[in-house]
């Protein structure tokens, strides 16, 4: 099912969370001046992006082709902020010598063979979307992003992180992004915007483990590995086994995810904890596919895309996240699969409430797993 939602409704979606680049901006070292005014820089770009996005309300997406298979596009900014740049190598063509373009190439095709694979996608579209991406944007800019139509990739500054190409997941990550954008169309806003976050987690890591043929328990479960620049104390971004775990250095400050629902952070920064809260869900999709064993995309994550593709909509919440995987890991793997499930919410402090119990605000849900009319949660509440 492919809903092309108001484009205003999908900001420039970013790899780095933005309390990272807060952190960076405030350092007051002297020998750090660098890096903080690479990090002010790099904030006022993204605002400057989304304002430019909004006042053209948003940017539409690359026609399809549904009919040329796997299509992609590798540009090249070459330090410039033009897009998406000249075009260094399409589909087909062999390796350049430059290792940014041919990361870049592997990882959406590696994304692409994933969804078409084991989920029967069309690309990110569902339709036959050509895949663009554009490597070497601006000079030393810390950060990977998809705005809407395509994917756009910085070298970093080697100081605090490398080449955004450089994990496959990342990529795998901004990809999943497009595929929300055309299905639940989920609001980049409190838990919405985290489960918007969580998504493209779940299939950012998906694609590592489809790359590697690794199992659940060969994964490392950790999203940007291999970003961090020598020196920097930590071994990605995020990790989805252990939230909260991943970094801790003085330079980018210390992984702020919970795991649990206890900890569940009550912010209006980063459009209400979207990178932050993540953790909590991102958890619960871990126990989910260490409890199905086997391959996380064959089981989990079929469960987690028929959620993400049918059933949930633009307002879901934990909640409806939690009863809708609960209810088609029942559909598609019987008793078993749905305790796995409903135990791995409950995990984290989230219940799969039954839907008579959930039906309020005025919220439209589907009649069964298999409803194509979507589910639509109330706005972004508490749990606390």
């Amino acid at each position: 099912m492919c809903r092309d939602r108001d484009h205003q409704r999908h900001p420039l979606l970013c790899i780095v969370p933005p309390h990272i680049l807060q952190h960076l901006a405030q350092l007051r070292d002297p020998k750090l001046r660098a890096l903080a005014e690479n990090a002010l820089r790099a904030i006022a770009l993204s605002e400057r992006l989304r304002g430019e996005r909004s006042a053209i309300g948003g940017i539409a997406p690359l026609l399809a082709t549904s009919t040329a298979g796997k299509q992609r596009s590798i540009c090249d900014a070459r330090g410039g902020a033009t897009l998406p740049g000249a075009v260094v190598r399409r589909e087909g063509e062999p390796p350049t010598a430059d290792a940014s373009v041919n990361e870049a190439y592997d990882g959406l095709g590696s994304t692409y063979d994933l969804y078409s694979t084991v989920y029967e996608r069309d690309s990110i579209d569902g339709r036959g979307m050509s895949l663009l991406a554009t490597v070497h944007y601006r000079r030393q800019y810390n950060n990977a992003f998809w705005n809407g139509r395509q994917m756009v990739f910085g070298d970093g500054d080697g100081k605090i992180f490398q080449r955004f190409t450089r994990s496959v997941d990342v990529i795998g990550h901004e990809l999943t992004h497009g595929v929300t954008q055309y299905e639940a169309g989920l609001e980049y806003q409190g838990q919405p915007g985290a489960l918007n976050e969580h998504f493209s987690d779940v299939f950012g890591s998906l694609v590592k483990q489809f790359v590697l043929g690794q199992r659940t328990d060969k994964a490392d479960w950790l999203i940007g590995a291999g970003l961090f620049a020598r020196g920097i104390r930590g071994v990605a971004l995020r990790s989805m086994k252990a939230p909260g775990t991943a970094y801790d250095d003085p330079k980018i400050g210390r992984d702020p995810q919970p795991a649990h629902m206890d900890d569940y952070v009550e912010t209006e920064d980063d459009n209400g904890g979207v990178h932050i809260n993540s953790g909590i869900p991102n958890r619960a999709f871990y126990l989910a596919a260490m409890g199905f064993e086997g391959y996380a995309w064959s089981k989990a994550g079929m469960v987690w895309y028929r959620a993400l593709t049918d059933l949930l909509g633009t307002a879901s919440d934990f909640e409806d996240a939690a009863r809708v995987t609960t209810e088609v890991a029942g559909a598609q793997f019987g008793t078993a699969g749905a305790e796995i499930v409903r135990r791995a919410w409950g995990a984290v402090g989230i219940q799969a409430a039954p839907r008579t119990a959930r039906r309020k605000g005025g919220g439209e849900y589907a009649d069964h797993p298999g409803s194509k009319r979507g589910v639509r949660g109330a706005a972004a509440r508490s749990h606390r």
